[in-house]
């Protein structure tokens, strides 16, 4: 049996990802098939903890007549509804979980607690970040690079969905657009391609942690990156 290439990773879902083709709520055929292939990295002893967005309940950008904290604070417990579903999923197929939230809400999550998550790690179950980081004005995409710097994570999978990587241009409006296979954090912010924003480009940079963007429409790619496979558009300093 093949070795896994990874120990320790962080898997970055997007509220959308979790929605399938509807884009808003929960398809439970999708996240079931997510659980399924997150199971099979589980079984091959490989930790993984799991940062979720919130995008297919609240979008803080589009409430521009809100109040920035309130949006931000609203969008943190739609991570939480999609953090519980999850969590139901992979519970189903026998797979121990914890949820972990950054906004205490103990009857229904455990505060997060780094030398608890990692103790989860290392025991076999994966562990669900939600709420964010806890704070307005930063994305789920910093909370990923935060909590991977947190827990020593070796890898970032950035799950995105209707792309496959990281390319020049939309290539949904534009279709002669370049796919890059590998790219350095610089880049990203210099060209001002839309990958993750700014502070958590810019985290990863500073604690040179990789990422590995990829199309969650195919989950079993997650089991083919976690086993080596050159998918997606690789991010690093080298």
């Amino acid at each position: 049996m093949e070795t896994p290439k990874y120990k320790r990773v962080i898997l970055k879902l997007s509220g959308e990802a979790l929605a399938g083709e509807r884009g808003f709520g929960l398809d439970e055929k999708v996240i079931s098939q997510i659980a399924k292939h997150i199971k099979k990295i589980n079984e091959l002893n490989v930790e993984v903890a799991i940062v979720v967005g919130g995008g297919n309940f609240w979008r803080g950008r589009s409430a521009e007549e809100m109040d920035r904290t309130t949006s931000d604070y609203m969008g943190m417990l739609g991570t939480v509804i999609n953090a519980l579903a999850l969590q139901d999923a992979l519970e189903k197929i026998d797979v121990m979980t914890r949820v972990q939230t950054a906004i205490e809400m103990r009857q229904i999550a455990e505060p997060y607690i780094r030398r608890k998550a990692v103790r989860h790690l290392e025991k076999g179950r994966v562990v669900i970040f939600a709420a964010g980081s806890g704070n307005p004005y930063f994305s789920t995409d910093t909370t990923s690079a935060l909590r991977a710097a947190e827990i020593d994570a070796e890898v970032i999978l950035l799950a995105k969905k209707g792309v496959d990587g990281v390319y020049d241009s939309d290539p949904k409006i534009n279709k002669n657009a370049s796919k890059f296979d590998k790219l350095k954090y610089i880049d990203i912010l210099k060209k001002g391609l839309k990958v993750m924003d700014s502070t958590a480009t810019s985290l990863c940079m500073d604690n040179k942690i990789p990422i590995i963007v990829f199309g969650i429409e195919e989950p079993e790619n997650i089991v083919k990156i976690i086993m080596g496979e050159d998918i997606g558009t690789k991010i690093r300093e080298e």
